[in-house]
């Protein structure tokens, strides 16, 4: 763990700031080059298309997302769908930002314990005391950092939210090793509990199929979408089980759905669905993508 953490030298300030991870793997090291990856992103041919607009105005209709968590080149343009829809609407007040451990270090449901988190385009602050109203509903959760001393997923979302906003935005980032229906759906429901959603976002960071023929992973992803598109945890982890899907964010996805069910979210709907191959040109092995988002009715 050595050399992950930075001591905070802000004056005023003794926390504890979490490096970036993936920088210079997963995305570019280089702020400029950084910026320029996500602007490719988003106007890639699987990406909108075109830039964000951020409207200071909108409506805060939008309450959860689903983005994947590959690397840039990869996943980025699926993962700007996501991002060029939360543009449109107003600036939540944190971020709550959900993915799964890879890694294994750390309880099952963590919480970063850092004071805030930094990629090449600068530092995010941890939303404090939505930290603690979490902590204090969910006894399953704990706040530690050596969850999220290598893992990547909550990480590749940061410098999409950072385009958009700059520093000014907060973030909640919580890893799960636990991914279970009944705790992922509690966990959804203290953050549900804990925040209104007018000023709340939830991403649920996830992949879907991985390593299968493009027309498996096309089918199997397909039977996970639906499940997510009617906002339904237990069909997800149904349609999981019977037919092997090797999504690897389920307990993620279902705590996003339950928070923004409790919200009065009814339905979810697919922005877009692609996969490594159609990026790299090999179908043989690929990996699924998706951003779904989760918008309350507006009127």
């Amino acid at each position: 763990m050595k050399g992950f953490w930075q001591k905070e030298t802000n004056p005023g300030s003794n926390g504890q700031v979490r490096s970036p991870a993936v920088a210079g793997a997963f995305y570019p090291g280089n702020a400029g080059e950084l910026r320029q990856l996500v602007e490719r992103c988003f106007k890639h041919s699987l990406g909108p298309g075109s830039l964000p607009r951020v409207i200071p105005g909108g409506k805060r209709s939008l309450a959860g997302l689903v983005c994947p968590h590959a690397g840039l080149i990869y996943s980025g343009p699926v993962a700007a769908h996501g991002y060029f829809q939360l543009a449109s609407r107003a600036k939540p007040e944190r971020v709550v930002i959900l993915g799964p451990n890879h890694h294994g270090y750390g309880p099952a449901l963590s919480l970063s314990a850092a004071l805030a988190w930094e990629t090449p385009l600068g530092r995010i602050a941890i939303d404090g005391e939505g930290a603690k109203k979490l902590l204090a509903g969910n006894p399953a959760l704990r706040q530690e950092n050596d969850a999220h001393v290598y893992e990547h997923s909550l990480e590749v979302q940061l410098p999409f939210l950072q385009y958009l906003y700059g520093e000014d935005f907060k973030i909640i980032p919580i890893a799960m090793s636990e991914q279970g229906l009944a705790e992922s759906t509690k966990l959804g429901l203290t953050i549900a509990g804990a925040f209104p959603a007018d000023d709340t976002v939830v991403i649920a960071s996830s992949d879907f199929s991985h390593y299968e023929p493009q027309a498996a992973a096309e089918k199997l992803d397909g039977l996970a979408i639906k499940a997510i598109e009617k906002m339904d945890g237990d069909g997800l982890f149904s349609a999981i089980a019977r037919h092997g899907i090797t999504m690897c964010g389920p307990g993620p996805v279902t705590a996003a759905m339950a928070a923004c069910r409790q919200w009065g979210v009814t339905e979810a709907r697919l922005l877009r669905y692609a996969t490594s191959g159609d990026v790299s040109g090999d179908y043989s092995r690929v990996v699924g993508y998706a951003s779904i988002s989760m918008a309350l009715p507006e009127g």
